[in-house]
């Protein structure tokens, strides 16, 4: 599908999310909408609690809104976004345990039913993250940051269209937070991939194109930098 603006990878009119909680209705997004579209990069922003996570499992189709319509146009039906169209890294890693580095990044291929085994895409995207030498270790000989690196790999193994990340650089320092995303845009660069990355790191947040700020599930006024 295209717009007066181009393609559009996902279309959000009205959305929101409510829960029940102590037999109350909790509204965790409040009705919004807003478009994405290839190659933006967005960071979303916003204290804990404001809807963040609530946002990004939305649209990743991990979740259904309760009211308004949500449509992936040009990524097509709903069942099939994950994982070649949409990768998702989760605030934790969740890498599988009794798998390598290489075995990890590798399993979206073969969950999407891949033409081979996937070894050589997933060493050549751990090379391109700085994660080479973390190829043949077990999730439990690796630290924190680095299996959130190595998540992010995986993530990215199938070049997905649109990549959603829920605090990716939380457990890295400063620097490696940054290197992380210098590799992280450096990969995208070559691909007309979109990214949305809910961060609480200003530093990070300031080297998008786009800053969508939640509080309290309200998506207020788009700030837009450069």
């Amino acid at each position: 599908m295209r717009d007066a603006f181009g393609d559009v990878l996902v279309e959000a009119r009205q959305i929101s999310r409510s829960f029940r909680r102590d037999h109350a209705e909790f509204a965790a997004l409040a009705p919004i909408s807003f478009t994405i579209r290839p190659r933006d990069r967005i960071a979303v922003v916003g204290p804990s609690g404001s809807g963040k996570t609530t946002l990004l499992h939305l649209i990743a189709a991990l979740d259904e809104p309760t009211s308004g319509s949500l449509a992936w146009p040009d990524l097509g039906p709903r069942d099939r976004l994950r994982p070649r169209q949409i990768g998702v890294v989760f605030q934790s890693a969740s890498l599988m345990p009794a798998l390598t580095s290489a075995e990890n990044v590798a399993l979206p291929i073969l969950l999407g039913e891949g033409s081979d085994d996937g070894t050589v895409a997933a060493l050549r995207m751990l090379a391109a993250l700085g994660l080479a030498g973390l190829a043949d270790r077990l999730p439990e000989e690796l630290s924190g940051g680095q299996a959130q690196r190595v998540a992010m790999a995986r993530a990215m193994v199938t070049a997905p269209r649109l990549l959603l990340a829920d605090e990716p650089t939380g457990q890295l320092d400063h620097d490696n937070a940054a290197l992380l995303l210098d590799h992280l845009l450096a990969f995208l660069e070559a691909s007309d991939a979109a990214l949305v990355l809910a961060t609480h790191d200003p530093a990070i947040a300031a080297r998008m194109d786009q800053v969508w700020r939640l509080d309290h599930g309200q998506l207020l006024p788009t700030a837009r930098e450069g």
